[in-house]
């Protein structure tokens, strides 16, 4: 079977659907390379003395991880020279990070998280990076934080590496989802899985169980239904999946399906959710949705929410089309 290789697949993307100009089609090549490196020093571990904790917090308040600010580095560097972006916006860092004045200006701009399932590092568990990319906006001369803040739909790029037993790339131009699997010989990455679809239906379902006593009445309603097994009102038994790192969890489901929930809770009532809307949740939403799923926060679709602020948080219902409509129709209508 003819290897395709990432480059390739773009260029043919481009004469096919007129989706991937030069511009983008280089971004997304930099940004593959730089979760190549990544991938290299997430596989080195301890003998690259990379593990354990970096004492210090990021912008949300959480403990960084000496991986997570090599990751934020790795991308940062590989992104600034190349021409093709105007800025740059990072889970890891509080504000956004224009191009420097001594690099040429692009027209794109990338949000990423660097390195999500951090807590899953030490222990040697799936991890991986999930990036997004946004046009600039027409006529914008210096960058703010303020043109950052566009809806998912308005994406032209989404994707995911994985560093796991395979380090894998997941992407979607807005034509579909496919794989590329990194040939760590070689050094390139191949396609290994066109067209990726969820199935429609599922028996997994991935959550958090440990906060189910700070659940909402919807979100318990729907994950009692689903433990009551065949005699209960879904008839049929369910099996629960949690890795707590979304990137893998996500991983599973496109490949077999499922749903993966991170609810908002009543631990902290003012807050939407945990998950970050621009880095995390729109991304992963493109992908789902290419892939014949569906993505919402419980009332709507995550690719609809107009962002208000850089780090907004977010509700996260997404995976296969029949089950993620149930518990949205819970929220929608209210459960006593």
């Amino acid at each position: 079977m003819k290897r395709v290789s990432l480059t390739q697949y773009l260029v043919e993307e481009q004469r096919l659907n007129n989706s991937i100009p030069a511009e983008l089609r280089l971004l997304i090549e930099v940004v593959a390379r730089a979760c190549k490196t990544i991938s290299h020093a997430v596989g080195k571990g301890a003998l690259g003395e990379v593990l354990g904790s970096a004492e210090s917090e990021n912008i949300q308040g959480e403990v960084q991880k000496k991986l997570d600010i090599l990751s934020n580095e790795i991308l940062l560097e590989a992104n600034e020279w190349g021409g093709h972006l105007a800025a740059m916006a990072s889970e890891e860092m509080e504000s956004i990070h224009p191009i420097p004045n001594r690099y040429p200006k692009g027209e794109y701009m990338l949000l990423f998280d660097p390195l999500d399932g951090s807590s899953n590092i030490d222990v040697n568990v799936t991890i991986g990076t999930i990036f997004s990319v946004i046009k600039a906006p027409d006529g914008m001369a210096m960058p703010t934080e303020k043109d950052f803040m566009q809806a998912g739909d308005l994406q032209v790029a989404a994707g995911y590496a994985l560093y796991g037993p395979q380090t894998m790339l997941v992407l979607t131009t807005g034509n579909g989802v496919n794989c590329f699997t990194l040939d760590r010989e070689m050094g390139s990455w191949v396609l290994t899985q066109k067209n990726m679809q969820i199935p429609a239906e599922t028996q997994e379902f991935a959550i958090n169980a440990s906060n189910s006593r700070h659940w909402y009445p919807p979100v318990t309603r729907y994950v009692d239904e689903m433990l009551a097994g065949k005699t209960g009102p879904l008839g049929k038994d369910f099996n629960m999946r949690w890795i707590a790192s979304m990137v893998t969890d996500v991983h599973r489901i496109l490949n077999r399906g499922g749903i993966f929930m991170y609810p908002a809770d009543a631990r902290e009532p003012d807050k939407p959710g945990k998950l970050r809307l621009m880095y995390e949740a729109n991304p992963m939403a493109m992908i789902v949705e290419q892939a014949g799923g569906m993505a919402t926060d419980g009332h709507q679709r995550i690719l609809a929410i107009q962002p208000q602020k850089l780090h907004q948080r977010v509700a996260v219902f997404l995976g296969s089309k029949n089950e993620v409509a149930r518990v949205t129709a819970y929220h929608q209508v209210g459960v006593p």
